[in-house]
């Protein structure tokens, strides 16, 4: 049975690109600081894979991310339902941290681990109670499949 190939550790390739387009990303370069472009589009494709690591979801792949929301706590009964949601999702939910803005707003995020449409969901479930301000679902990925 024949080996597979290994990949050099870096491999060099030309792009051919629109003059206007190379100008737009290098704005894009300068406005996050990165120091050149093989940076930027190495992180540009990492963030695609991370997103097609959450569409494969349905082949059982488990994807992580966080579930950041800003809310009025002074809100009736806002905490209660804000845990009664997380406790309806006790393998996704793996730790949360709850923050003090001010007099009447709390930030909070939750670590959440799962299949990608069971967190979707728990986000979802989060920003359509009542005195939820903003609520982001930010997907990240375990790494196993990034080098």
């Amino acid at each position: 049975m024949p080996r597979p190939k290994k990949s050099p550790a870096l491999v060099r390739f030309g792009v051919s690109i629109p003059g206007e387009l190379i100008r737009a990303f290098d704005r894009y370069l300068d406005e996050r600081e990165y120091r050149n472009r093989s940076e930027a589009i190495r992180d540009l494709i990492r963030e695609r894979l991370v997103e097609q690591e959450w569409e494969l979801e349905a082949e059982g792949r488990e994807v992580i991310g966080t579930i950041t929301y800003v809310y009025d706590h002074h809100r009736r009964e806002l905490v209660d339902a804000i845990l009664e949601i997380q406790h309806h999702f006790p393998e996704e939910v793996v730790a949360s941290q709850h923050v003090h803005l001010d007099h009447h707003n709390c930030l909070e995020v939750a670590i959440v681990k799962g299949g990608a449409a069971a967190l979707r969901r728990l986000a979802d479930k989060l920003r359509a109670l009542k005195g939820i301000k903003h609520c982001q679902l930010t997907m990240t990925t375990t790494g196993a499949s990034l080098t």
